[in-house]
C-alpha cells in the first residue's frame, strides 16, 4: 500500500462488474490498481491498469461487503438524480490475500469517514464540528511536536531497551496466550509494532494496530521482516479517535503509561479505543492502574533545588540588580516534578494508592483526579515534598503480571516522580499529616499538579503547597546505589505488586483492590 497526497493505492488481483445474473470481466491478466482519491474534488474509488481508469465509483453512495478472506463486492448506487435512468453497480473484487483485503476495507472505512466531513453541507456561516475529537483537547503545536518524537526510531529503541518493560509486556502475551489464541487484537498507539507482534505470536487470529505518528511506516517495515506473522498484523495509520475497523476487538493491548502513569493523556485514547472497539467484558492489556504515593525526606534535593535559584540573587551582574526575579526563579524551580530514581528509604511513611481501572473508567474522569492524602510519619524528620511512582496489572486468564516502577525495584525508562514542597514540614513519629493531590489536564497533554500537605506541630498548623506542570519535569534521574539493610532496620512499607492476586470483584463489577500485604498500611482510593 502507498500513501500519497490526497490519494491511496492498493495493488487487487482482479476487478469484475456484475451484470444482472453474469459477471463481466473488467481487469484481470495484467496488475489491477485500486485507488481512493480526491481528484475530481470529491472522494472516489477508481480501479483501472496502468494509467488507466476503467471504473469510478462516488464513495458517498458506495458500501463494501465482505464475501470471503479474500474477496468482497462494493455496490454503488444510483444517483437520486438519474435513478430513473440509471441502476446501481456492483464490483466485485479479488484480493491477493486476506492480509490486502483487511486493509483495503480499513481504508475504504475511513475515505468513507472523509466523504461525511468534506461532503457535509453547511448553513450559510456554520463552523463544522467534524474536527477530531483528540484535535478538540489537545494544542496542534503539542500534538506536533508528540506525533514527531514518537514518530523516531531513536525514541522508541529507548523503551524498547526498558527492557523491564518490553520484558513484562512479553510474558504477560505469552503466559497468557489462551487469552490470545485466535482472538481479534487492536493494539492503540503501537509504535514500532512490537506489541502487534506479540500478540501475533501468542496465536492472535488478526491484529490491527493503530499508529498516528510516522512510526506507522517503520512498524510496517518490521513487521514485513516477519513474514511467520506479517499476514495476520494490518497497520493503521490514524489517531483511535478518527480511525475506523472492519471489526470488533476481543482485547486491546496498549502501553499507554507516562510518567506518573497519567501524562501525555493517552490514557484517554485507550479508553476511547475500549468504547469504540472492544467487544462486551473483552479484555484489557493492561486493565489496572495505580499511582502511589508517599512523604519523603531528602535535604540534598531540596538544597539542589533551592540553589538553582541563588544566580538570582546577585546585585551587581554586569552592574544589573537580578534580585528583583529571584523570587519569580525560584518558584520557577519548584514547579518542576523531579523525575530520577531515589532510594526507598527516603520514604517516610507507607505508602497510599489510587487505582484507576481501565475497564470501567470514563474518560471524563480522567480530566481532573482529586486524591486525598493522610499518612503517619514514621520518624522524626523534615517532610520536603510527595513521592509518587506506579504500576499496572495485565490480568491474563492464566497469569496475573505487574509492571511495576516503584523505587527499589528494576529501574525503568519512566523512573519515579517526586514533588518538592518550597518550605518543607516538620513532623514526629507517629504524627499525621494530611493532604491533597488534584491533577489537572490541559491541553499540552499533560497536567498541572496542585499539592498540598499540612502537619500539626503542638497548637500550630504547618501547611506547605505547590503547583507543578507535569509537562514540564526535572529530569534527574539519577541510579540510587545499591545498599542494605541493618538486621534492626525495617524498609518502608511500600506497594510491591509484582504478581499479587487480585480479589473478586463487587457488585457493580469493579475490582476490589487490596495491598500485597496484610501489614503494608497501605490506602486505596478508586477511580
Amino acid at each position: 500500500m502507498e500513501q500519497k497526497q490526497k490519494e491511496q493505492k492498493f495493488l487487487v488481483s482482479s476487478v469484475s462488474e456484475v451484470l444482472r445474473s453474469s459477471y463481466s470481466i473488467v481487469l484481470e491478466t495484467e496488475p489491477v490498481f485500486s485507488r481512493f482519491t480526491l481528484q475530481s474534488g470529491s472522494p472516489e474509488l477508481r480501479f483501472g491498469q496502468g494509467s488507466t481508469d476503467a471504473i469510478v465509483l462516488n464513495l458517498q453512495s458506495s458500501q463494501l461487503f465482505k464475501l470471503g478472506p479474500a474477496d468482497s463486492l462494493c455496490i454503488s448506487e444510483a444517483s437520486e438524480a438519474n435513478k430513473e435512468k440509471t441502476y446501481s453497480r456492483g464490483i466485485s473484487i479479488q484480493f491477493r490475500n486476506e492480509e490486502e483485503s483487511r486493509a483495503f476495507h480499513c481504508a475504504f472505512e475511513q475515505w468513507k469517514k472523509e466523504v461525511v466531513v468534506q461532503e457535509c453541507p453547511l448553513t450559510n456561516g456554520a463552523i463544522s464540528t467534524s474536527k477530531s475529537k483528540f484535535d478538540d483537547k489537545i494544542e496542534s503545536s503539542s500534538a506536533k511536536m508528540y506525533f514527531h518524537y514518537y514518530g523516531q526510531l531513536l525514541h522508541q529503541q529507548n523503551m524498547l531497551q526498558d527492557f523491564v518493560r518490553t520484558g513484562t509486556y512479553y510474558s504477560a502475551v505469552i503466559e497468557n496466550r489462551a487469552d490470545f489464541l485466535g482472538r481479534i487484537v487492536v493494539d492503540v498507539g503501537a509504535g514500532s509494532g512490537i506489541l502487534s507482534l506479540f500478540a501475533a505470536q501468542a496465536g492472535a487470529k488478526h491484529v490491527y494496530a493503530i499508529e498516528a505518528s510516522e512510526m506507522a511506516e517503520y512498524a510496517r517495515k518490521l513487521i514485513a521482516g516477519n513474514p511467520s506473522l506479517n499476514e495476520r498484523i494490518t497497520v493503521i495509520k490514524g489517531k483511535v479517535e478518527d480511525v475506523e475497523l472492519p471489526e470488533k476487538a476481543d482485547i486491546l493491548i496498549s502501553e499507554p503509561m507516562g510518567t506518573l502513569l497519567v501524562n501525555e493523556r493517552m490514557l484517554e485514547s485507550y479508553v476511547i479505543a475500549r468504547d469504540r472497539f472492544l467487544v462486551q467484558n473483552g479484555k484489557m492489556f493492561p486493565g489496572v492502574g495505580r499511582i502511589h504515593m508517599a512523604p519523603f525526606s531528602d535535604e540534598y534535593l531540596y538544597m539542589e533545588i533551592a540553589n538553582k535559584a541563588t544566580f538570582w540573587q546577585q546585585q551587581n551582574y554586569f552592574g544589573v540588580d537580578l534580585t528583583p526575579l529571584h523570587g519569580s526563579a525560584y518558584q520557577g524551580y519548584f514547579s518542576q516534578p523531579v523525575v530520577d530514581a531515589f532510594d526507598p528509604r527516603l520514604l517516610v511513611a507507607p505508602a497510599v494508592s489510587h487505582v484507576i481501572n481501565f475497564n470501567s473508567v470514563k474518560e471524563e474522569d480522567l480530566y481532573e483526579i482529586d486524591i486525598p492524602l493522610r499518612f503517619l510519619s514514621s520518624v522524626s524528620t523534615r517532610i520536603h515534598g510527595l513521592a509518587c511512582w506506579f504500576d499496572v496489572l495485565f490480568n491474563g486468564s492464566t497469569v496475573q503480571r505487574w509492571l511495576t516502577t516503584a523505587p527499589g525495584a528494576a529501574t525503568t525508562h519512566w523512573y519515579q516522580l517526586r514533588c518538592v514542597l518550597p518550605q518543607p514540614l516538620y513532623v514526629m513519629p507517629g504524627q499525621e499529616i494530611t493532604g491533597r493531590l488534584h491533577l489537572v489536564a490541559h491541553k499540552a497533554q499533560s497536567y498541572t499538579i496542585y499539592l498540598t500537605l499540612s502537619a500539626l506541630v503542638g497548637d500550630m498548623l504547618q501547611t506547605s503547597s505547590v503547583k507543578l506542570d507535569l509537562k514540564e519535569p526535572y529530569y534527574r534521574m539519577s541510579q540510587p546505589q545499591a545498599y542494605s539493610l541493618a538486621q534492626d532496620q525495617q524498609p518502608n512499607q511500600l506497594l510491591q505488586t509484582q504478581d499479587i492476586e487480585l480479589p473478586s470483584r463487587d457488585e457493580d463489577g469493579s475490582i476490589l483492590m487490596q495491598p500485597p500485604s496484610p501489614n503494608s498500611g497501605a490506602e486505596l482510593h478508586s477511580l
